[in-house]
């Protein structure tokens, strides 16, 4: 089993990338490899300068780097040999099953919808977010930010990815979907959310519980968050600020240290043909450990085959 992780993109690249990549090979089972994608000389004389002696750890020559502020078409096109082209052109030919990247979030979506693709039947792939609990567990919120705008018959299909990760990769049995929304009520929303409740409502697939409102993020009341890209993703910044304000003023909890992201290291894209990881920019060794663990979980629960299977039937 094989994770690819991009070592030259984040803020703190390739150094943190690099002693990330060492914590989380400590983690590992021995049946798993990390794949360390960048500038061969670079990469290897950090792994030397960093006493790395294992074998878990392999490097993959990629001589071009997408920064932070490249547009992310015209990036991959030009930089074929890029970090994030080498990592999606390891996990579309099966020599990778899973793909992690700090850096450009918008390369990351582009490479994963151009190279690998969505899976037949996926109208949207969607990037989730980890929504910790007040009863210690996780649950998962869809979509974060790749899609600004859903029509209904996407937030039904997240919906249904959102339940199938809950299940498999947070072992929720019979995980409870609910449709973020301004009310309980069913009329309540705007167009889009009153259309999709209609179908979320009738699909058997799913636990569909209703609608919830912002106050219900953190308890246990439904354990898949199903909204807009737009919505989810200023949700999650929230929730990363109430974290910063807290440490700000040297205010710790077990609870809220979990919105550090940190915690997770990524957010997963999901609805497409392999396993893939976007981090934080500002990631540092922790968090690529965290988000390399995430990866492992995806591969080992074969989470990109059952939506296929899912989407297949």
């Amino acid at each position: 089993m094989r994770i690819a992780l991009d070592a030259m993109g984040g803020d703190y690249a390739p150094e943190a990338i690099v002693k990330g990549a060492i914590l989380a090979e400590k983690q590992l089972d021995e049946q798993y490899e990390i794949l360390l994608i960048g500038k061969e000389d670079v990469v290897k004389s950090l792994l030397q300068e960093y006493g790395y002696t294992g074998t878990g750890i392999k490097v993959v020559n990629a001589t071009q780097v997408i920064e932070m502020g490249e547009h992310p078409t015209k990036a991959l096109t030009q930089k074929p040999d890029s970090s994030i082209a080498v990592g999606y052109g390891l996990l579309k030919a099966g020599k990778a099953d899973a793909f992690c990247s700090a850096g450009n979030t918008g390369a990351m979506l582009v490479g994963a919808m151009f190279s690998v693709k969505a899976i037949d039947g996926i109208l949207r792939p969607s990037i989730a977010g980890l929504v910790p609990k007040l009863n210690g567990a996780y649950g998962i919120m869809l979509d974060v930010g790749a899609n600004a705008d859903c029509k209904p018959e996407v937030l039904e299909q997240f919906a249904e990815l959102g339940s199938i990760y809950a299940k498999y990769v947070l072992n929720i049995e019979n995980p409870k979907v609910g449709l973020m929304n301004l009310g309980e009520e069913e009329g309540k929303g705007t167009v889009n959310t009153q259309a999709a409740h209609q179908r979320l409502k009738v699909n058997q697939t799913i636990n569909f519980i209703g609608n919830i409102e912002g106050r219900d993020v953190f308890n246990d009341k439904a354990d898949v968050i199903v909204c807009d890209g737009y919505t989810g993703n200023i949700i999650l910044k929230m929730a990363e600020s109430i974290y910063d304000i807290l440490n700000e003023k040297n205010m710790h909890d077990p609870f809220f240290d979990k919105f550090n992201y940190e915690a997770e290291g990524g957010s997963p894209i999901l609805g497409i043909n392999g396993n893939a990881v976007i981090g934080h920019g500002v990631s540092t060794p922790k968090a690529i450990c965290n988000m390399v663990l995430q990866a492992q979980k995806m591969v080992a629960t074969n989470l990109s085959e059952r939506f296929r299977r899912n989407y297949s039937e």
